[in-house]
């Protein structure tokens, strides 16, 4: 008996997408391969590194890096469409030895783009892996959108945060979907709910706004410790940028991650636990990935059922 085409759709999150490394390594030890592994945004990046066999590589970068080492990627250019270039990120890509030509892997691949003048999701599925990555990770004011075959991409997230639709035309027969932001909506502003005390800025965060304020004509670098208090999450009633920019992107994706869901919904639906990950924060790898196989190791008796 051949098993059925396993298709496996790793949505968009930002930091929180490293949980997807675990849910792999958890799928694999249970003998479950996806034969086809469709992702966006950070799952485009996850998704990337598994089908070239470097998944063991990023999992070591993440668990390892240190706040300086994150910081490395984001190389801010105020001038690009977003915070941060983005060559960095594909730097570390290519000494991972995620570059090669999608089509050359053995396995199905697409990663979802967003076209910025029509609004339409875009499929990359030939090409350098590494470029379909970084089309995928254009997170709006973040990353920069990048230019492809004369479309400019943004992250696939605005339009297709889980790729179920992705894994199905590539052939997939039983699809397993990762929802990275299940539980986010409306936790962190619900006033009935104690807030925690106010924390620091994290030290990622607050060298990202010194980068940026090195850019701005007249402005010192220092000032950075100063302004980032005003900029990160904030305890009290008043939202911080940050704040403001990833809830309403949480808002979007979770609306549209619904509705998609409702009219193309997978055989099994994998919802990490990944509320207190916040967007910048990739220090918090092993977290994240120990979550992503505990939602797996729970699903199991379901997943059995399917392959």
């Amino acid at each position: 008996m051949t098993h059925p085409r396993i298709g496996l759709a790793l949505g968009s999150g930002s930091a929180r997408g490293l949980s997807h490394i675990g849910v792999l390594d958890a799928l694999i030890e249970a003998g479950i391969e996806p034969d086809v592994v469709c992702g966006t945004s950070i799952g485009a990046l996850v998704g990337a590194a598994y089908v070239a066999g470097k998944l063991a590589g990023l999992r070591h970068w993440a668990e390892t890096a240190t706040w300086r080492q994150v910081v490395r990627l984001m190389d801010v250019r105020l001038m690009g469409g977003g915070l941060i270039d983005g060559k960095q990120v594909v730097a570390l890509l290519r000494r991972l030895g995620i570059d090669a030509p999608i089509e050359s892997y053995a396995k199905r691949y697409a990663a979802v783009a967003t076209d910025l003048a029509s609004g339409r999701e875009v499929w990359l599925q030939t090409g350098p892996i590494h470029e379909a990555v970084r089309a995928s990770i254009a997170l709006p004011g973040i990353v920069s959108p990048v230019e492809i075959d004369g479309k400019w991409l943004v992250d696939g997230g605005l339009t297709n945060p889980v790729p179920i639709s992705v894994c199905r035309a590539l052939g997939a027969e039983v699809i397993i979907a990762v929802n990275l932001n299940g539980d986010l909506v409306g936790r962190r502003f619900d006033k009935a709910r104690t807030p925690p005390p106010a924390a620091a800025p994290s030290r990622v965060t607050t060298e990202l706004f010194r980068r940026m304020l090195g850019q701005l004509p007249g402005a010192r670098p220092e000032q950075a410790v100063e302004i980032a208090p005003d900029l990160l999450p904030q305890v009290s009633s008043a939202p911080g940028y940050l704040d403001v920019l990833a809830n309403s992107l949480n808002i979007m994706q979770d609306h549209i991650t619904r509705t998609r869901l409702a009219g193309e919904p997978p055989d099994v639906l994998l919802v990490p636990r990944l509320a207190n990950i916040g967007l910048m924060e990739f220090t918090k790898a092993r977290q994240a990935i120990a979550e992503g196989r505990h939602c797996v190791q729970h699903a199991l008796p379901l997943l059995k059922r399917y392959v």
